[in-house]
């Protein structure tokens, strides 16, 4: 589905991107993951083999975003697909949160998006395909997740946006909307797998489906945008929640 085209997967060491990664290079896709880790990054490259790039990149940063678009135009000249995937995630109650927690959501989840895909822009040509990773949470008021929610909301109006501003370039612009998917976010409060265990079954329980996604179920769908089978898809989100957010 992706033989010959080149790939961008921010946030690419672990849950989503990760497996995103895997998937695009299983199509014949020349990829490249971002992280802002780099003992993440080299064990991420051990794990998905292949010829992969990656490249150290704080999407905060927008030197770290040009030095990125350098380093993938050295590797591979010209970008096809964008996968804007890196984000952060927790809860903001409203009586707690601070400027500092405000800023790290804002600053990752929608600036970092919005300026990723401005750094890549200058080299992807007609017929690219950017994706960007938005949230369930968008579609619902779900309490303590104000902000969260918020930038998961700004994230889906740039699929619609940013596709009217590239349409005369011939770049599309659609989104994925991930529910409750079992990723490192998932995990960072738990302590042994027994308790994560028991968290995943209780999420579980909350969704018609009758279970927490798989990093695999959004990575699936993302390989339909990236390729030419949604070439008529525009501004379009793909929600992947097991029904959460529908039913």
């Amino acid at each position: 589905m992706l033989r010959g085209k080149t790939a961008l997967i921010t946030g690419g060491t672990s849950g989503i991107g990760f497996e995103t990664a895997r998937l695009f290079l299983a199509h014949g896709a020349r990829v490249a993951i971002t992280g802002s880790n780099p003992a993440r990054l080299s064990e991420a490259r051990s794990a998905l083999g292949g010829d992969i790039v990656t490249i150290c990149a704080d999407v905060q940063s927008r030197g770290a975003l040009a030095r990125m678009r350098e380093e993938l135009e050295t590797a591979f000249g010209t970008l096809d697909v964008c996968f804007a995937n890196a984000g952060v995630a927790f809860q903001t109650p409203i009586e707690s949160t601070d400027e500092v927690m405000f800023d790290k959501l804002m600053d990752v989840n929608v600036k970092g998006v919005f300026f990723s895909v401005q750094a890549v822009l200058p080299i992807m040509p007609p017929g690219s395909s950017i994706i960007l990773s938005t949230s369930w949470l968008n579609q619902v008021g779900a309490p303590g997740r104000s902000l969260l929610s918020a930038s998961k909301a700004a994230v889906r109006s740039f699929a619609r946006t940013l596709s009217a501003e590239l349409l005369d370039r011939g770049i599309r612009v659609n989104a994925v909307s991930p529910g409750s998917i079992d990723t490192p976010i998932h995990r960072k409060n738990v302590t042994s797998e027994a308790e994560f265990a028991a968290y995943k079954r209780r999420v579980g329980e909350q969704v018609p489906v009758g279970r927490m996604g798989e990093p695999e179920d959004v990575a699936a769908a993302v390989l339909f945008l990236a390729s030419d089978n949604s070439n008529y898809m525009l501004g379009a989100e793909i929600v992947i929640d097991g029904g959460r957010a529908e039913l």
